[in-house]
């Protein structure tokens, strides 16, 4: 069995690792409590699909790649397979986004929200274990079931409690604390997934090893965080700017900047607006003159 470094760069992955996921959880808590006060099922859905990016493809496959650089097998080259590292993202917004929608809607109840959770779990399983399947060694990655189960429980009971905080949560101070217990649940979950895996080495494979190095990931990983945080953020921005300049149900609010849903213009502005013209003045009066 290979000698295995989940800390390369000590405690930066970590650190960088736990911040996404606190930031990813942050954001996506703040839109599933915009979603909660939205008046239509279109844009409740909305404020669900934004958050189900910022948690699934932040604070979870963000969190996971951040973390996963730290990762080295000395005895042998790692490498990342491109395209399982894109569906492991894949598997995450689907499966958060599918738990975001299931308890996003309808009366909030504990079974509801625990098939959600499992639900949720499972696809952050899927999303871990995909990734872990797209990084190559010079070898074989066994995994100890019992380390594995027990990811498993901290994936399902991480979700669970995240959809609960989903529907209930609000104001800056609880949305924060939920937010660092779920970046907490998140890295748990990882580091629990990556200690249950061993590198069993083929010397044969040692010059065969295909895929990305794991600092080439550095800028890709970079680019889809700064997209992500502007994707989410610009969303976000336009649905706060729909509903500032409407009703909450889509019909936009008279008086503000629409007038029975047509533009404003300096026309109607002066057809609107009653004109008062000035009273002529009084002509002073002549005193008749002789001759």
């Amino acid at each position: 069995m290979a000698e295995v470094h989940h800390f390369t760069y000590g405690v930066f992955n970590p650190i960088a690792a736990f911040l996404l996921a606190f930031l990813g959880s942050f954001f996506g808590l703040l839109s599933t409590a915009r979603a909660r006060d939205a008046r239509t099922r279109g844009r409740r859905n909305r404020w669900l699909l934004i958050a189900a990016f910022a948690i699934g493809g932040g604070a979870i496959w963000l969190m996971h790649f951040a973390a996963m650089l730290g990762f080295e097998v000395p005895a042998s080259p790692v490498r990342f397979d491109v395209p399982m590292t894109v569906a492991s993202l894949g598997f995450a917004v689907v499966a958060v986004g599918a738990g975001l929608l299931t308890v996003g809607h309808g009366r909030t109840s504990a079974p509801k929200t625990i098939a959600a959770g499992v639900l949720t779990g499972g696809g952050v399983l899927a999303m871990h274990y995909t990734g872990m399947l797209g990084m190559h060694v010079a070898g074989e990655m066994r995994y100890d079931l019992t380390l594995v189960a027990a990811s498993a429980i901290i994936a399902v009971v991480a979700s669970t409690a995240a959809l609960w905080f989903t529907v209930s949560v609000r104001g800056w101070m609880p949305i924060s604390g939920a937010a660092v217990i779920m970046a907490i649940a998140v890295c748990g979950m990882h580091y629990t997934g990556m200690a249950a895996m061993s590198v069993h080495l083929d010397p044969g494979l040692l010059d065969r090893v295909a895929g990305f190095r794991p600092l080439t990931m550095i800028l890709p990983i970079t680019l889809i965080t700064a997209a992500s945080i502007i994707g989410v953020a610009l969303s976000a921005l336009q649905a706060m700017t729909e509903e500032e300049f409407t009703d909450g149900a889509g019909t936009p609010r008279r008086g503000v900047h629409a007038e029975a849903g047509t533009p404003w213009s300096l026309k109607q502005a002066t057809l609107a607006t009653p004109v008062r013209r000035p009273s002529p003045r009084p002509v002073p009066m002549r005193s008749p003159t002789n001759g």
